[in-house]
C-alpha cells in the first residue's frame, strides 16, 4: 500500500522520517550565524596555523584570521586541520566518492518516497537506495568508490599528492586488505550501469535502464583508523585550545542541531562561557 513497487521479503515503516532542502538549511545557519556577529569567509582555503599565548593565527588565503580558539568542522581536511594544530588523531580522512542516477519524470510514480536496503553492519556506507528529494526528483544510488582527491566530485579528478599521501598511511593497506572485495565490486559498479541496475532492480524489481538518467555525486569524509577500520560512528576530539569533529557519518545533515548543541557544550566547558 505504501511502495506499491518494491519487493522485499520484510520492511519497517518509519512515517515520521522526511527529507529537507539542506541548502536552505544551512542558509539559514549561516544568516542567524551573522546575526550573532559572526563573520564567514568563503573560498579561504588554510594554509597553516600558528599558536601564540593568548591567540591563534590562521593563514588563510585570504588574509590572516586572528582567533583564541578553534572548532574545526572541516569536513573532508578535518584530520589536516588537527595536525596543523599540533594534534595526534590516529585517524586520516579517505575520501569515498558516491554517485548517483536519477529517475526519469516519467518514472516518478515508482518510488513514494524513501526506500533503503538492510545496511551490512560490518560496512558504514547505506548500499544503493531511493530518495524522492523535496522538489519531488527521485535519486538512485549511491555507490562507493574511494576518490583520487579529497575533493574528487567527478571521476578524472586526481591529485598525486593526496593519492600518495593515502598509500603511504598504514591504515589505507589493512582496509583495503579487508574491504577489498566489496570495494572491487563498487568500482565494477561505478563503470557499468547494468551492474548499478541489477542492484536497484533488488528493491524494484520493475525499473529499466530507461528509467534512469544522469546524475550528481557526492563526497564522503570517510575516517580510518591506523588498523584500517572505518569509523562510523562521531568523533569528536578536545585539543588544546580547539575541538575538532574528525568523522560526521551520514546523518551528520540530519544531526546537526544536536551536534551543535553538544560542541557547544563542550566550547563551553574548554574555553568559558563567552558571556
Amino acid at each position: 500500500e505504501v511502495e506499491p513497487h518494491v519487493a522485499g521479503i520484510r520492511a519497517l515503516l518509519a512515517p515520521g522520517t522526511g527529507i529537507v532542502d539542506y541548502r536552505k538549511v544551512a542558509s539559514v545557519y549561516a544568516m542567524k550565524f551573522q546575526e550573532a556577529g559572526g563573520d564567514i569567509f568563503t573560498g579561504a582555503r588554510l594554509r597553516g596555523i600558528k599558536r601564540f599565548p593568548d591567540a591563534l593565527a590562521l593563514d588563510t588565503t585570504s588574509g590572516t584570521l586572528q582567533s583564541r580558539h578553534l572548532i574545526n568542522c572541516a569536513g573532508l581536511h578535518a584530520d589536516r586541520v588537527a595536525e596543523m594544530m599540533g594534534e595526534n588523531t590516529g585517524v586520516r580522512i579517505i575520501p569515498f566518492r558516491g554517485e548517483y542516477y536519477t529517475l526519469r519524470p516519467e518514472s516518478h510514480h515508482l518510488v513514494k518516497g524513501l526506500i533503503y536496503p538492510v545496511p551490512d553492519p560490518q560496512f558504514p556506507f547505506l548500499g544503493v537506495h531511493f530518495t524522492r528529494n523535496i522538489k519531488g526528483h527521485v535519486e538512485a544510488g549511491p555507490n562507493a568508490v574511494m576518490a583520487l582527491r579529497r575533493e574528487g566530485y567527478r571521476k578524472r579528478d586526481f591529485d598525486l599528492g593526496e593519492s600518495l599521501g593515502n598509500l603511504t598511511y598504514p591504515g589505507f593497506w589493512k582496509m583495503a586488505m579487508k574491504y577489498w572485495k566489496i570495494g572491487m565490486g563498487e568500482v565494477y559498479r561505478s563503470y557499468s550501469k547494468r551492474v548499478f541496475l541489477n542492484d536497484l532492480r533488488k528493491l524494484l524489481p520493475e525499473i529499466q535502464e530507461s528509467d534512469l538518467a544522469g546524475g550528481g555525486s557526492g563526497v564522503r569524509a570517510q575516517a580510518v583508523a591506523r588498523d584500517g577500520s572505518l569509523l562510523d560512528d562521531f568523533s569528536i576530539i578536545q585539543g588544546r585550545g580547539a575541538i575538532h569533529v574528525l568523522n560526521a557519518p551520514s546523518p551528520g545533515a540530519t544531526s546537526s542541531l544536536a551536534i551543535g548543541e553538544h560542541i557547544a557544550g563542550l566550547a563551553v566547558e574548554a574555553f568559558g562561557s563567552p558571556n
